[in-house]
């Protein structure tokens, strides 16, 4: 029981819950082809924030070619590179699952505005952006590692 706490600890994200239910939200995300790497965007509205602890997910709907398309996307996983804030919600529900039904301008959700919101955002938005890049540096120093210690072997 103790060695599950201590490996969901390990893995758990710091700055990892920079958002709320109704913000607007760019999601950056590994994709792994073969043995390339890439990073793709999914930019939406959250709809909800589900469970608790290391398997915490959250889904974002967004509108592509007029047909609406939700991804459920774990908090904690590795794949996911940074959440950035692009526009706070004002909504009073924790589900927001009523916006499924919703054509057009019905959908939207109304901005939050006030100079302690737009702090909150940026400070958010900044911590997500050194977490990303913290989370670069480490992955790059495995590489590294790993290519010294491939070297090695054929020498």
């Amino acid at each position: 029981m103790d060695l599950i706490k201590t490996i969901e600890a390990q893995q758990k994200k710091e700055n990892a819950e920079n958002f709320r239910v109704g913000d607007t939200v760019r999601v950056s995300f590994k994709i792994v082809e073969g043995k390339t790497e890439r990073i793709q965007n999914y930019e939406g509205l959250v709809l909800c924030i589900k469970n608790s602890g290391i398997g915490k997910t959250f889904t974002v709907r967004k509108n592509s070619y007029g047909v609406g398309v939700e991804r459920v996307f774990p908090l904690h996983s590795p794949r996911i590179v940074k959440v950035e804030v692009v526009r706070p919600g004002k909504v009073r529900r924790s589900k927001l699952y009523y916006i499924r039904d919703k054509v057009g301008k019905a959908a939207k959700i109304k901005e939050l505005v006030g100079a302690g919101v737009a702090a909150r955002v940026a400070a958010a938005n900044k911590a997500a952006e050194a977490a990303a890049a913290k989370e670069e540096e480490r992955i790059k120093a495995e590489v590294k590692a790993a290519n010294a210690a491939q070297a090695s072997k054929k020498k």
